[in-house]
Order: structure tokens, then sequence, then C-alpha cells
């Protein structure tokens, strides 16, 4: 019986590494599919995202970390936009467990009844939800997952820091609603009271926020001269604790509280007497320099007033993010920067936030740049009422006197004589001695060069200046002196290597030897003009 070999053939490596990777292939295939499967998880919901603020809260208070606090006051702007009952019943029962304590009592009482649950049918069938929309039942493993995602109830209350959180959020959502502002004012004073009799220096974050709601409140209701005596105590006992946060946002409060009713002394004095804290954030500093440069514009300091809203500017949140303060700041700075002599950016004027908010700004800037008195008294009727209340009329009727120096030098650079009665008419004024005194007061100035003659009754413009003169000899003598200056404070301010000189030194003592040892070989005849020919 013969039996036929069988041949055997080696394995080819490359079909081998061609089968792993296929294989690998296939698996890392099986897994992107699985991740692809699975469903990304849901947005947390606002009353989760409470639930969570407070946990950051308690955690931060445990470290002795205020970043937490901060960390939370940041969401806060987001998060005031999801609130209503529902949401905050919903948060409080859950930070607060099912018990009944006194603190979730005195929350849960300033929202309303929550409306009673439909009455359930006992005669209805059960029906499967999931069997009608064709999906399985839960599975064991998902029911106990569920089951521990459920908020568990605290066996203790949650620290007075979380108190005060959730009574924040509780303001916040009242003062949103006209009919509820009174129920503000009892739960913004009782939150104050709580807080100065806890006297807890991990809350000082917390209870700048609730100060800055308690001013709103009275704001709102037109009744700010009424915290005024509060607030003062308020200060007092902040800066004494050295408690930053709370004497920043207190000091801002007063003087949006002295400048609502147009008490610039009073004002001027607070600052005068308080020192601002350099550790503020920029929302506050942003406030305090817009506050600084109006009091600063009033007293007709222009210089600091525009450094000082310029410095608002550059510290406030986006434009995007706080339009009503950007908008507030850019029309102070730009009648500031037309008192100063300057002329605003046109690209200022058509910032998206900025354009419909500066219309009637801009028609002054173009009187002004103009001079034309007609066109400035007619700005100035038409927009009375936005300028009033925006607190800027008061600085704009001071720019007539602008108006009217730039319309008398374009008068003198167009006419050599022009007399006083046609200056009147053109620039509308009442006489011919009112622009006798603005004219001389121009010239007093330096605004333009000339003379009036009182008897012809005219002004004689100076003409046009040569190139030359004692003026001109006397600038490009201060312009060489200062170029003379810079170029000898340049040559003192340089810096040269030390000990440099020694090398250069030594290099020319050896060119000095070379060329005398040169100079004796030529002379003892050693060196011959045959000697480089070679056998030629």
């Amino acid at each position: 019986m013969s039996t036929d070999d069988v041949e055997m053939k080696p394995v080819d490596e490359n079909s081998k590494e061609k089968d792993t990777k296929d294989s690998k292939g296939t698996d890392k295939d099986k897994k992107g599919k699985d991740k692809k499967e699975e469903p990304a998880p849901p947005p947390p919901t606002p009353a989760q995202e409470i639930k969570t603020n407070v946990a950051l809260i308690e955690k931060g208070v445990s470290m002795l970390e205020p970043r937490f606090t901060h960390r939370v006051l940041r969401s806060l702007t987001s998060l005031r936009k999801k609130l209503d009952d529902k949401v905050l019943r919903e948060a409080i029962e859950d930070v607060y467990g099912v018990k009944d304590s006194p603190v979730k009592k005195s929350l849960l009482s300033y929202l309303p009844d929550p409306p009673p649950a439909p009455p359930e049918s006992h005669t209805s069938m059960d029906i499967d939800s999931s069997a009608l929309s064709g999906t399985a039942p839960q599975s064991q493993t998902q029911f106990q997952s569920q089951q521990q995602n459920k908020p568990a109830t605290p066996l203790f209350d949650p620290l007075p820091e979380s108190e005060v959180y959730l009574r924040l959020l509780l303001i916040y959502h009242l003062l949103a609603a006209p009919e509820t502002r009174s129920t503000t004012f009892k739960l913004a004073h009782e939150t104050v009271e709580k807080i100065q009799a806890w006297n807890r220096r991990s809350m000082d974050t917390l209870a700048a926020r609730i100060w800055f709601t308690l001013g709103r409140a009275y704001e709102l209701v037109g009744d700010l001269e009424g915290v005024r005596p509060l607030l003062l105590t308020a200060q007092k006992t902040a800066s004494l604790r050295r408690d930053d946060e709370c004497q920043a946002v207190l000091i801002n409060l007063l003087l949006r509280n002295y400048l609502h009713y147009n008490l610039y002394d009073q004002a001027d004095k607070l600052v005068a007497k308080t020192i601002f804290p350099t550790s503020a954030g920029n929302p506050q500093l942003a406030r305090y320099h817009y506050y600084l440069g109006r009091i600063k514009a009033v007293q007709l300091n222009y210089s600091d007033a525009h450094t000082n809203l310029q410095q608002a500017i550059r510290r406030a949140p986006p434009p995007k993010t706080a339009p009503g303060f950007f908008q507030a700041v850019n029309k102070f700075f730009v009648v500031v920067e037309l008192l100063m002599g300057d002329i605003p950016e046109r690209g200022l004027f058509r910032h998206p936030v900025l354009q419909s908010a500066l219309a009637g700004y801009f028609e002054i800037v173009k009187a002004v740049r103009t001079g034309s008195l007609a066109q400035f008294q007619e700005t100035l009727k038409e927009y009375q009422a936005q300028f009033t209340a925006d607190k800027t009329h008061t600085l704009i009727v001071r720019l007539r006197q602008n108006v009217i120096k730039t319309g008398v030098r374009r008068l003198s650079l167009s006419y050599s004589r022009i007399s006083l009665r046609d200056i009147c008419v053109k620039l509308h004024l009442d006489s011919e001695e009112d622009a006798e005194y603005i004219v001389g007061k121009a010239i007093r100035d330096g605004v333009i060069e000339g003379r009036v003659i009182h008897e012809k009754g005219w002004l004689e413009c100076a003409g046009a200046k040569s190139g030359y003169g004692p003026d001109v000899a006397e600038a490009y003598q201060r312009r060489i002196g200062f170029c003379l200056t810079l170029h000898n404070e340049s040559v003192k301010a340089m810096r040269y290597p030390l000990n440099a000189h020694r090398k250069e030194l030594a290099d020319a003592e050896g060119a000095r030897e070379r060329e005398k040892e040169l100079a004796k070989e030529i002379q003892d005849g050693d060196l011959d003009g045959d000697d480089g020919m070679g056998d030629f």
C-alpha cells in the first residue's frame, strides 16, 4: 500500500503579517463602531448645576481655597438666565434633603406653592410604555445605575456659605420680576443680617455679591438715598476687617449713589478719604475708573478724566457681554475727548454695539469739527432728552466754546480782514460785543493770530507765515540741540567689553616687531630680489 508524500511548504511571513493586520483592523473598526454607538451624556440640568456649585463652595470652605467660590460665581451670569420657581425649588430640596429643616422652610417660603399634582385614575389599565415604543424594558444594571445616580439625602445641613449662595440665586430670580421686588427687600436685608451675625471670612466673596444685589434692588425701586447709611456703615466695617472684595463693591455702590443725585463734591471726598483695593477684580476696577472719570470731567480735569475712562474701557468685559457699560463709558469718553480739543476716530462710531447708541454724539462731533454753531444747536435740541438721560448734557453744553473757536479759526484762515458784524452773522452770535470778546479770547489763547481794531470794527488776521524768521530759527535750534543731546547720551550709554583695548595693543606691538625684523633682514641682505624667481 503506497502512500503519497505530502509536500510541506514554508509559511510566508508576509501573509502572517497581513492576517494579523486584518484582524487588528477589524478589532479597531468594531471598537470605533462601539464608540460611535455610545450616546453623548446629556447636559446637566440647572438644578444639578446648583447642587454641583454648592459642593464646590463647601469644598473651598473645607480646604480654605477661595478659588472654588470664585469659580462658582463666574458661572453665575449664565445660570441666572435658567432660573425659575421650579428649578430653585428642586435645587433647595436636593441640597437640604427630604427632612424639614427651618432653613429649608425659610428659603421655600419665598417661592410660590407648586401646582397640585393631577389625580391618578384607577380605572385605566397599566400599559407597558416600552412595548408601545418598541424598545426593550430596562435591564437590572441600568436600574441600579439610575438608583446610584440619585442624590443621596444629606445627613447634616449644608454650611452657611451654601445657604448664602442659594439666597443669592433667590434674590436674582426675584429681582427679574417687578411684582416680587417687595419680597426682595425682605430677603436681602435678612441675608445681610445673617452674614453680619455669622462673621465668617470664607463668605466675603458671596457677601460682596449680596451687597451688590441689595443696592440694585434699591436702585430699581428708586430709593437709593435710603440705602446710603447702611452702605456707609458696611464700608467702614469692611475697611477695618480688610475685606477687599466687599470694600471694592461698597465704594462703587456709594459712588454710584452720589453721582445719581449729582453729589459730585461728596463723591470726590469719598475718593480722597478711601483707598480702593488694588486686588479687586477687573469689573470693579472698571466701574471705579468710570466713576472717577465722570467726577474729573465735571471738575474740568479733562486729562485725568480721559485717562480714567480709557482704563475703564480696557478693563471692561467684552462689548457683547456687557453692552450697557461699554456704551456708557464711550459716551463720556467721546465728550471728554472733544473737550480736550481732539476729534474721536470715525471707526469708534461704526462699532456694532455703539453705532445706534452714539448716533447723537456723532452729530455733535461733526458740528464741532466743522465749527457750525447752528448745526450744534440743532443737534443739542434734537437729542436733549438722550443727553439728559446719559448725564452728559452739562458737558456737551461746554462744547459751545469749542465750536465757536473752530469757526473763528476757519474764518481767520479764509479772510485777511473781516468785520465783527460778519463774524456775528456767520457764527450765529447774539451781538458784535460777544463776537469781539470771543475773538479777543481766541487771540489771547493762541487759537488765531491777528488783532482787533475796535474803532473800525473789524479783525485783521495775520497772513501765512513764511519759511524764515526768528521763530523758525529758534525751532531749528531746539531740534538741533535735541539731536546733539541724544547723540551724546547714546555715546555715554554705549558699553564696551572689558580689556578689549589690550588685545588691540598686543596686535599692534606684534605688527611693529614683524616690521622691524623685515627691515633688518632687508638691510643685512638676507632677502634678495631674485630669491623668489627659482631656477629661472
